[in-house]
């Protein structure tokens, strides 16, 4: 088992937390296996009733995925993203269809791959720490990791937004979308924890400990987010924007100008097929195939450059505009793996 995971039976309770505090816990391949084999081997163990994930230490619950190795096998044969991607979707996978309950504490950064570990979760707690996004975009990647199932399936047209602009939701925001099904400060975490351990039910001392949460700040931008992201294509919701005299219109267009229109219509697909996914399984092989072509195309290597090497946070994207993304280029994207190639889960 990996140092980067702390995994322990503690009374009734499988532990599982993530241990890669310097990198905020953002998730390796390592993890991801480790994580899986924990599931396996408490499936069928009467002694587990129910599961717990965590942090051990730090700001973050996990701020991602390993990127920098990401970037780099993408810059070659892609090899060790696919060895990732594929670990990674299949304990997303596990997580979602687990039988016995789970539950995440959100407590600190929570982002990319710390959304797929944390949205499969029965029990999802978030805390006034609560930094949620999947801000992808911003390195010309997408949501992964099942966000074309979970942000699909949000109020309106707020996946939409979500996944274009990496908009960060803090805790309060996340418990008015569904994200988060109890919101608790971060002060009662340690005696949630504890009770659940002595064998108290999960609910109950959720429940009990759950305060309500302060205003959720994106619900007064709800019907701008509806009406200017109605459009199906990128085009039409830019346009939108341009034609919005308002401050919010505004922003959230100037925040768009600086993703990687690849990355911003894939997404926008990847959402509308989303929706119409029959499993999550389904949903997980589909994304496995986007994710190992984007993690080898121009702007991912580009967007990684831009906001993580060299911190420039001036990334060439190419092609340059959304005009110049063909329906052609995102098919090619989209287009089903061999079968011999083809994501399967555990």
């Amino acid at each position: 088992m990996t140092p980067d995971l702390i995994v322990a039976l503690d009374g009734p309770v499988g532990r599982i937390r993530l241990n890669r505090p310097k990198a905020l816990n953002a998730l390796n391949t390592p993890m991801c296996t480790g994580l899986i084999e924990a599931l396996e081997a408490w499936r069928a163990d009467p002694a587990v009733a129910t599961v717990m994930i965590d942090h051990a230490e730090g700001r973050g619950f996990c701020a991602g995925g390993d990127i920098r190795m990401l970037a780099g096998s993408g810059a070659g044969d892609g090899a060790e993203a696919r060895d990732f991607f594929r670990a990674e979707y299949r304990m997303n996978h596990r997580l979602f269809t687990y039988a016995k309950p789970t539950m995440a504490f959100m407590d600190g950064i929570t982002m990319g791959g710390g959304v797929g570990v944390a949205l499969p979760c029965r029990y999802r707690i978030a805390t006034e720490n609560t930094k949620f996004a999947m801000p992808e975009t911003g390195i010309g990647l997408f949501p992964d990791v099942g966000g074309g199932w979970y942000l699909s399936r949000l109020p309106g047209r707020i996946g939409q937004y979500l996944a274009l602009t990496g908009a960060r939701l803090d805790g309060a925001e996340c418990h008015a979308l569904g994200l988060a099904t109890h919101y608790l400060p971060a002060a009662t975490l340690d005696d949630a924890k504890a009770r659940i351990v002595a064998g108290e039910e999960v609910a109950a001392v959720l429940g009990a400990l759950a305060v309500p949460p302060p205003e959720a700040v994106i619900l007064a931008h709800r019907d701008d987010i509806d009406r200017l992201f109605a459009g199906a294509v990128l085009e039409d919701i830019l346009a939108a924007l341009e034609a919005d005299s308002g401050d919010f219109a505004r922003a959230t267009l100037a925040t768009l100008r600086t993703k990687s229109p690849q990355a911003m219509k894939v997404s926008l697909k990847l959402l509308l097929d989303g929706h119409a996914m029959a499993t999550f399984e389904d949903e997980m092989r589909q994304e496995y195939a986007v994710a190992t072509r984007v993690v080898q195309r121009p702007d991912f290597i580009e967007g990684v450059r831009a906001v993580i090497l060299d911190k420039d946070h001036a990334p060439r994207w190419s092609p340059a505009t959304p005009e110049g993304v063909s329906d052609h280029a995102i098919d090619r994207i989209f287009a089903p793996l061999p079968e011999d190639q083809a994501w399967t889960p555990v």
